[in-house]
Protein backbone atom coordinates (compact mmCIF):
# COMPACT_ATOMS: atom_id res chain seq x y z
CA UNK A 1 0.00 0.00 0.00
CA UNK A 2 1.41 3.37 -0.91
CA UNK A 3 2.59 6.11 1.97
CA UNK A 4 -0.54 8.11 2.45
CA UNK A 5 0.00 12.19 1.61
CA UNK A 6 0.09 13.70 5.21
CA UNK A 7 -2.61 16.86 2.89
CA UNK A 8 -5.12 14.75 2.36
CA UNK A 9 -5.25 11.82 4.94
CA UNK A 10 -4.94 12.02 8.62
CA UNK A 11 -4.16 9.29 11.15
CA UNK A 12 -6.51 8.35 13.60
CA UNK A 13 -6.42 5.62 16.25
CA UNK A 14 -9.84 4.16 17.18
CA UNK A 15 -10.35 1.96 20.14
CA UNK A 16 -12.77 -0.76 20.34
CA UNK A 17 -13.45 -3.70 23.04
CA UNK A 18 -14.65 -4.32 26.59
CA UNK A 19 -13.97 -7.12 28.69
CA UNK A 20 -11.48 -9.69 27.49
CA UNK A 21 -12.48 -12.91 28.21
CA UNK A 22 -10.07 -16.57 27.85
CA UNK A 23 -12.11 -19.38 27.22
CA UNK A 24 -9.80 -22.67 28.29
CA UNK A 25 -9.61 -26.00 26.40
CA UNK A 26 -12.29 -28.61 27.31
CA UNK A 27 -10.02 -31.46 25.62
CA UNK A 28 -8.88 -33.08 28.70
CA UNK A 29 -5.10 -33.50 28.05
CA UNK A 30 -4.76 -31.55 24.87
CA UNK A 31 -2.59 -28.45 25.18
CA UNK A 32 -4.08 -25.41 26.50
CA UNK A 33 -5.35 -23.39 22.89
CA UNK A 34 -3.21 -19.88 22.24
CA UNK A 35 -5.79 -18.55 19.62
CA UNK A 36 -6.76 -15.04 20.70
CA UNK A 37 -9.87 -13.90 19.25
CA UNK A 38 -12.36 -11.10 18.89
CA UNK A 39 -13.33 -8.00 17.12
CA UNK A 40 -10.64 -5.14 16.04
CA UNK A 41 -13.55 -2.97 14.31
CA UNK A 42 -17.31 -2.19 15.22
CA UNK A 43 -19.55 -0.82 12.33
CA UNK A 44 -22.07 1.54 13.12
CA UNK A 45 -20.94 1.69 17.10
CA UNK A 46 -20.45 5.31 18.41
CA UNK A 47 -17.36 5.34 20.05
CA UNK A 48 -16.46 7.22 23.31
CA UNK A 49 -16.11 10.97 23.13
CA UNK A 50 -12.79 12.02 20.94
CA UNK A 51 -13.17 15.09 22.63
CA UNK A 52 -16.18 16.56 25.80
CA UNK A 53 -16.05 19.54 27.67
CA UNK A 54 -18.90 21.96 28.81
CA UNK A 55 -19.74 23.33 24.89
CA UNK A 56 -19.66 20.22 22.70
CA UNK A 57 -18.72 16.69 22.60
CA UNK A 58 -17.67 14.28 19.51
CA UNK A 59 -17.63 10.33 18.31
CA UNK A 60 -17.19 8.30 15.45
CA UNK A 61 -19.13 6.06 13.91
CA UNK A 62 -17.44 3.35 10.87
CA UNK A 63 -19.73 3.03 8.34
CA UNK A 64 -19.70 -0.74 6.90
CA UNK A 65 -19.09 0.22 3.25
CA UNK A 66 -15.69 1.66 4.94
CA UNK A 67 -13.99 -2.12 5.25
CA UNK A 68 -14.30 -4.38 2.28
CA UNK A 69 -12.56 -7.10 1.77
CA UNK A 70 -10.28 -5.84 -1.21
CA UNK A 71 -8.94 -3.28 1.94
CA UNK A 72 -7.86 -5.69 4.21
CA UNK A 73 -6.41 -8.08 1.91
CA UNK A 74 -4.13 -5.12 0.31
CA UNK A 75 -2.77 -4.13 3.85
CA UNK A 76 0.16 -4.68 5.54
CA UNK A 77 -1.46 -5.29 8.92
CA UNK A 78 0.87 -5.59 11.95
CA UNK A 79 -1.07 -7.20 15.00
CA UNK A 80 0.82 -5.76 18.38
CA UNK A 81 0.07 -4.28 21.75
CA UNK A 82 -0.53 -0.58 22.49
CA UNK A 83 0.40 0.17 19.07
CA UNK A 84 3.95 -0.45 20.01
CA UNK A 85 5.18 -1.74 16.33
CA UNK A 86 7.79 -3.63 18.48
CA UNK A 87 5.04 -5.80 20.25
CA UNK A 88 4.04 -7.73 17.06
CA UNK A 89 2.04 -11.14 17.83
CA UNK A 90 0.84 -11.43 14.54
CA UNK A 91 0.90 -10.05 10.83
CA UNK A 92 -1.45 -10.14 7.64
CA UNK A 93 0.46 -8.85 4.47
CA UNK A 94 -1.41 -8.75 2.05
CA UNK A 95 -3.79 -11.69 2.82
CA UNK A 96 -1.08 -13.74 3.85
CA UNK A 97 0.46 -14.48 7.43
CA UNK A 98 -0.77 -15.09 10.70
CA UNK A 99 -3.24 -12.68 11.12
CA UNK A 100 -6.61 -13.87 9.85
CA UNK A 101 -9.78 -11.70 9.78
CA UNK A 102 -13.14 -11.47 8.35
CA UNK A 103 -15.86 -9.04 7.77
CA UNK A 104 -19.66 -9.48 9.24
CA UNK A 105 -22.59 -7.40 9.64
CA UNK A 106 -20.91 -6.64 13.36
CA UNK A 107 -17.61 -5.50 11.97
CA UNK A 108 -14.30 -7.16 11.45
CA UNK A 109 -13.66 -9.89 13.60
CA UNK A 110 -9.51 -11.17 14.12
CA UNK A 111 -8.07 -14.15 15.37
CA UNK A 112 -4.17 -15.51 15.86
CA UNK A 113 -2.45 -17.96 17.57
CA UNK A 114 0.07 -16.27 20.12
CA UNK A 115 3.44 -16.68 19.49
CA UNK A 116 5.60 -18.97 22.07
CA UNK A 117 7.40 -15.51 22.65
CA UNK A 118 7.79 -13.22 26.17
CA UNK A 119 5.26 -11.28 23.95
CA UNK A 120 2.92 -13.73 22.93
CA UNK A 121 2.88 -15.08 26.92
CA UNK A 122 2.29 -11.36 28.34
CA UNK A 123 -0.48 -10.57 25.99
CA UNK A 124 -2.09 -14.17 26.84
CA UNK A 125 -1.95 -13.45 30.82
CA UNK A 126 -2.95 -9.58 30.24
CA UNK A 127 -6.40 -10.99 28.26
CA UNK A 128 -6.87 -13.94 31.10
CA UNK A 129 -6.70 -11.53 33.47
CA UNK A 130 -8.85 -8.73 32.18
CA UNK A 131 -6.17 -6.30 32.28
CA UNK A 132 -6.50 -5.80 28.69
CA UNK A 133 -9.90 -3.81 27.94
CA UNK A 134 -10.29 -4.43 24.57
CA UNK A 135 -9.11 -3.30 20.80
CA UNK A 136 -7.83 -0.54 18.48
CA UNK A 137 -6.93 -0.08 14.93
CA UNK A 138 -4.49 2.46 12.82
CA UNK A 139 -6.32 4.22 10.10
CA UNK A 140 -6.55 7.03 7.47
CA UNK A 141 -9.45 8.32 5.77
CA UNK A 142 -9.66 12.26 4.11
CA UNK A 143 -11.50 13.83 7.27
CA UNK A 144 -12.06 17.13 5.51
CA UNK A 145 -13.93 15.50 2.04
CA UNK A 146 -17.43 14.94 2.57
CA UNK A 147 -17.05 11.44 0.41
CA UNK A 148 -15.00 10.10 3.20
CA UNK A 149 -16.36 11.76 6.55
CA UNK A 150 -19.75 12.72 6.69
CA UNK A 151 -19.89 15.34 9.71
CA UNK A 152 -23.31 16.26 11.50
CA UNK A 153 -24.24 17.98 15.26
CA UNK A 154 -27.43 18.40 17.09
CA UNK A 155 -27.21 20.63 20.05
CA UNK A 156 -29.28 19.51 22.95
CA UNK A 157 -29.82 21.90 25.94
CA UNK A 158 -26.62 23.71 24.81
CA UNK A 159 -24.31 20.72 24.31
CA UNK A 160 -23.26 20.35 20.45
CA UNK A 161 -23.11 16.62 19.81
CA UNK A 162 -20.97 16.24 17.06
CA UNK A 163 -20.67 12.90 14.75
CA UNK A 164 -18.35 11.95 12.13
CA UNK A 165 -19.22 8.97 10.35
CA UNK A 166 -16.36 7.23 8.61
CA UNK A 167 -17.80 5.93 5.03
CA UNK A 168 -14.40 5.83 3.30
CA UNK A 169 -10.87 4.29 5.02
CA UNK A 170 -8.01 4.20 2.34
CA UNK A 171 -5.32 2.37 4.71
CA UNK A 172 -5.37 0.06 7.70
CA UNK A 173 -1.66 -0.47 9.27
CA UNK A 174 -2.62 -2.04 12.46
CA UNK A 175 -4.96 -3.84 15.19
CA UNK A 176 -3.27 -3.52 18.67
CA UNK A 177 -4.41 -4.87 21.95
CA UNK A 178 -5.46 -2.02 24.25
CA UNK A 179 -5.78 -1.28 27.75
CA UNK A 180 -8.47 1.77 27.45
CA UNK A 181 -10.96 1.06 24.78
CA UNK A 182 -13.47 3.52 23.47
CA UNK A 183 -16.36 1.48 21.96
CA UNK A 184 -17.25 -0.69 25.11
CA UNK A 185 -19.73 -3.18 22.72
CA UNK A 186 -17.21 -4.68 21.34
CA UNK A 187 -16.10 -8.22 22.59
CA UNK A 188 -12.65 -9.56 22.27
CA UNK A 189 -11.32 -13.76 23.90
CA UNK A 190 -8.43 -15.38 24.06
CA UNK A 191 -8.35 -19.00 23.61
CA UNK A 192 -5.69 -21.05 25.58
CA UNK A 193 -5.27 -23.05 22.28
CA UNK A 194 10.65 -9.28 13.40
CA UNK A 195 10.52 -5.77 13.94
CA UNK A 196 9.64 -2.97 11.87
CA UNK A 197 10.85 0.21 11.45
CA UNK A 198 8.03 3.33 13.30
CA UNK A 199 8.79 5.11 9.47
CA UNK A 200 6.68 2.08 8.31
CA UNK A 201 3.74 3.56 9.76
CA UNK A 202 1.74 6.84 8.02
CA UNK A 203 2.96 10.30 8.31
CA UNK A 204 0.61 12.16 10.61
CA UNK A 205 0.07 14.48 13.11
CA UNK A 206 -0.48 13.22 16.65
CA UNK A 207 -3.52 12.04 18.46
CA UNK A 208 -4.09 15.40 20.04
CA UNK A 209 -2.82 17.64 17.28
CA UNK A 210 -5.50 16.07 15.21
CA UNK A 211 -8.15 16.25 17.81
CA UNK A 212 -7.64 20.03 17.59
CA UNK A 213 -7.80 20.16 13.75
CA UNK A 214 -10.79 18.38 13.88
CA UNK A 215 -12.33 20.65 16.75
CA UNK A 216 -11.21 23.84 14.91
CA UNK A 217 -12.90 22.24 11.40
CA UNK A 218 -16.57 21.39 13.56
CA UNK A 219 -18.51 24.37 12.21
CA UNK A 220 -21.95 22.39 11.32
CA UNK A 221 -25.64 23.84 11.04
CA UNK A 222 -27.21 22.48 14.18
CA UNK A 223 -30.38 21.03 14.90
CA UNK A 224 -31.58 22.54 18.15
CA UNK A 225 -33.61 21.02 20.99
Amino acid sequence: MNKPSKTEQSRQLLFAGQELHVRENSGGDSAPSRTITGYAILFNTPSDPIWKDEESEAREIIDPAAITEQLLDNSDIKFTMFHDRQLILARSNKGQGTLRYNIDEKGVSFEFDAPHTADGDKALELVRRGELAGCSFMFTTRYWDSDFVERSAVNVNGLTSITYRVKVITGIYDFTLAADPAYPDTTVQALERELYPVTEAPESPDFMTQVLQMRQAAKFKTINY
